[in-house]
């Protein structure tokens, strides 16, 4: 068994590889009458697909999706939805030099110890390729969340590259769009730009950390234990090509503080509890609080570059791997679409969960 699908009601499974003739997703689970077309999904591949400008790789993909079943007339049946993305631009002969060969800091290695084989065209399904398929998917998980919860909002922006981070001071939302990096920081945008441009020159790449805030979401979502709603946005970030971390609320920086300072005070307000501080990251024991959910994943830097660095082929001798190629130096700038993609379809499955358990609403009322 692969594993290629995750969610439990919403259940997406991709398929394809970074140099086949197509990629894409089997969406099941839909809910059934929803509004969906192929211009409802595309507006979010777009924000992911390659060659927008010199800071991301410069192969050229339409990322142009199809749907071949799951609607009609403009709305979903509840039938499974097929998702088909074309491979355009595949320059398969600039891989011909590493077929034999490792490239250190990539899953090529690994792939080989599980399988005995691997497809070397593009790194073939360990691609970041794949995730064109998951961003599809995740545009079919805001159409039903439109519907079910237009409150919702899923939003995620880049808010460190390498060493330089973001001043938060100068944080604005109107600017994560206006910015080829996605960044709510106009000023560290200018920085960064400069910066990846002299790495793009010397041939090597950088990491990135990425910010999700999901706001709007109710109460309630997310089940103890083994269904916990962190414990499943954890595991669709770490599944993200590249992703090495994951936090949420205050993460990492909870270890360095006291019981006091990291709990979030409650009181009753008007319509509801109202917390103090959201260390917690809106989610208490799996469970939603209401509050926003606040994410950070670390992206680590692209493994294809320019820079020589030793490995071994698959007989085990000594070799030296250059990936030459079309690559982005930054992979976390074309990761900030599809970890909304992730976290949107996520949301939906819990939601999904949540209703055929409970109900539209909250169980317990407070007040």
């Amino acid at each position: 068994m692969s594993y290629n699908t995750y969610g439990r009601l919403f259940r997406v499974t991709t398929w394809g590889e970074s140099h086949g003739p197509a990629l894409g997703a089997t969406v099941d689970g839909c809910p059934p009458g929803i509004a969906l077309d192929e211009a409802a999904i595309q507006v979010w591949l777009d924000r992911r697909k390659p060659g927008q400008n010199r800071y991301t790789t410069q192969r050229r993909e339409a990322d142009a999706v199809e749907i071949l079943s799951g609607t009609y007339e403009g709305q979903t049946t509840g039938t499974p939805i097929q998702l088909a993305i074309r491979n355009t631009d595949q320059r398969s002969k600039d891989y011909g030099a590493i077929a034999d060969t490792f490239r250190p800091g990539h899953a090529d290695i690994t792939y080989w110890q599980k399988y005995g084989i691997r497809d070397p065209r593009g790194g073939g399904r360990s691609s970041a390729r794949e995730t064109a398929a998951r961003v599809a998917a995740g545009g079919v998980a805001r159409a039903v969340l439109a519907d079910l919860a237009p409150g919702m909002t899923v939003t995620a922006s880049m808010v460190q590259m390498g060493p330089h981070v973001i001043d938060r001071a100068r944080s604005d939302p109107a600017e994560i769009a206006r910015n080829p990096f996605w960044t709510p920081d106009a000023q560290a945008a200018q920085v960064w730009a400069g910066y990846l441009d002299e790495l793009r020159k010397s041939g090597d790449s950088v990491g990135a950390m990425i910010e999700i805030r999901i706001a709007g979401a109710m109460p309630g979502l997310g089940a103890p234990v083994y269904a916990k709603l962190d414990t499943d946005l954890a595991a669709a970030m770490m599944s993200i090509n590249a992703v090495k971390g994951v936090e949420i609320g205050e993460g990492m920086a909870a270890a360095g503080l006291t019981g006091s300072a990291n709990a979030d005070e409650i009181t009753m307000g008007p319509d509801g509890p109202v917390y103090a501080s959201n260390h917690a990251g809106g989610i208490l024991g799996g469970i939603s609080t209401g509050q926003d959910i606040v994410l950070r994943i670390a992206v680590k830097p692209t493994s294809s570059i320019l820079t020589p660095r030793r490995s071994i082929t698959r007989t085990g001798q000594p070799t030296e791997v250059v990936t030459k190629g079309r690559h982005d130096p930054c992979v976390g700038i074309r990761a900030v679409p599809v970890a909304e993609a992730m976290a949107a379809a996520v949301m939906l499955d819990h939601l999904l969960m949540h209703r055929a358990q409970i109900g539209d609403g909250p169980r317990g009322r407070i007040g």
